[in-house]
């Protein structure tokens, strides 16, 4: 049987009839759409990283050019350097 046939023969496999299941093997056994759709969810929320409970949100905030040339020549990780200062600044300046 060359290609083409084989091509041929695979075209007329009606629809829904394109895996025959023997009924004894469960590993062998198509999945169903509500299965498909839960695998495929439960992949989606397994990438990335896991989701933290209170994250971080972006802002824009304008400072001064000299405040932001100093924090950016102290090197990297200078945001999370600001986010400290300003967590401790709420520290010790809590709202009432």
């Amino acid at each position: 049987m060359n290609r083409k046939a084989v091509v041929e023969a695979v075209k007329a496999i009606p629809a829904g009839k394109d895996h025959a299941w023997d009924g004894l093997s469960e590993d062998e056994r198509p999945a169903t759409a509500a299965e498909l759709g839960a695998a495929l969810e439960r992949y989606r929320r397994s990438r990335g990283r896991p989701k933290l409970e209170r994250p971080k949100v972006s802002i824009t905030l304008r400072v001064d050019a000299d405040v932001a040339d100093a924090l950016r020549a102290s090197g990297k990780g200078w945001q999370t350097r600001m986010n400290d200062a300003l967590k401790a600044w709420l520290r010790e300046h809590p709202s009432t």
